[in-house]
């Protein structure tokens, strides 16, 4: 059987993951709130979700069962959450897998309960709130406390948790202290009718570390759910000016290699029509330019423009499938074939990258 071997790799340096992890821990737990280490967007690989349970965070989440189906057999015995809202023809696995997940439907509810009481468990669930992002989640607030309260009443086999909501993800809505009070208002709804406090109120994802860089995040708000600000710690300070210096960017490393070097035009010469995918290029006629071909293309990392070349000089120019096309007239290295270049990463490519069989995954 084949074994990938040589290039392209993807560098995990798993002890900059575990870094991030403490310290993004650390803020949240100075303010009362527990984090979910959300391990999609490198596709659950074990060794970095080993690190999410060597730094105790209260539970482990993803989208995606494949991902969280293997965490036991690894040995870790964190909390497994399910973050993407179950779809009905799933829910056995989703009772079998995971101690709780995030839910907005009454017949994905019901099933969830048959599941539970079928495999003699409790299933903890989330009721998601919709405050304006559009995606999941109760709309009518009226009808997702009656929710609630059946779920608290009638449904023995699940345990009602607590509440969450989604912000920025698609609405690009963002998470202002006045956004997540409305959660905390819900919240506050529900446990009147339920005379009870709920356990989790859990106030979104990466974006609201915003609210607890700023310490203005609602207090009742105990829980966050945090994948890119730990994997990746790109988003805040360059989409919105937070200081994360303290954090990692460079967890994740691309390096591949180069299989052609030569110099040619930079506008391809004859009647041009669409590229492989569908879709009509501009490219700018600079000249006759030294160029590099990379044996790694868009099958594996999605979009080229989410590459940061590393090498002095070198420019990303595009990529087919299977080739990433660089401009190298002006790198500062003499490129030859067989050289390796070093990319940074942002956090659609590392999902890319993690799911491609195509690229080696080295841990450090």
């Amino acid at each position: 059987m084949y074994k990938k071997s040589g290039y392209p790799k993807l560098i995990v340096d798993l002890q900059k993951l575990k870094h991030n992890i403490d310290v993004v821990q650390l803020a949240c737990r100075d303010q009362g709130v527990e984090i979910a280490g959300i391990i999609k967007g490198c596709t659950g690989l074990g060794p970095c979700a080993m690190q999410y349970e060597r730094a105790g965070c209260a539970y482990i989440g993803s989208s995606r069962l494949e991902q969280l189906a293997p965490l036991r057999e690894m040995g870790i015995q964190a909390p497994l959450m399910m973050v993407r809202v179950p779809m009905l023809s799933e829910v056995e696995d989703v009772v079998r897998i995971c101690d709780i997940s995030l839910n907005s439907e009454v017949a994905v509810l019901k099933a969830l309960n048959a599941q539970a009481r079928t495999q003699d468990k409790e299933h903890q669930v989330i009721l998601m709130a919709d405050c304006g992002d559009l995606r999941e989640g109760f709309w009518d607030k009226d009808e997702m406390v009656e929710v609630a309260v059946m779920v608290e009443k009638d449904l023995h086999n699940l345990h009602l948790a607590g509440v969450g909501v989604n912000v920025g993800c698609y609405g690009s809505l963002l998470p202002t202290p006045e956004k997540l009070q409305e959660l905390v208002d819900i919240a506050e709804r529900i446990e009147e009718r339920i005379g009870r406090e709920l356990e989790i109120i859990s106030g979104g994802a990466t974006s609201s570390l915003m609210r607890v860089d700023d310490g203005n995040l609602p207090p009742r708000v105990n829980h966050l759910r945090i994948g890119e600000g730990i994997l990746l710690a790109y988003d805040l300070p360059h989409l919105y000016g937070y200081d994360h210096h303290h954090l990692h960017q460079d967890v994740f490393k691309l390096r591949a290699e180069v299989i052609e070097v030569k110099t040619k035009p930079s506008h391809p010469v004859g009647e041009i029509g669409f590229d492989a995918f569908g879709h009509r290029i501009k490219y700018e006629d600079r000249g006759m330019r030294r160029r590099a071909l990379l044996g790694i293309g868009k099958c594996d990392y999605g979009d080229p423009e989410e590459l940061i070349c590393c090498e002095p000089g070198a420019q990303v120019l595009g990529a087919s499938s299977d080739h990433t096309i660089l401009d190298i007239e002006d790198a500062e290295r003499d490129l030859k074939v067989g050289d390796i270049i070093e990319f940074d990463i942002k956090y659609a490519t590392i999902v890319y990258l993690t799911n491609s069989g195509n690229v080696e995954k080295v841990y450090i």
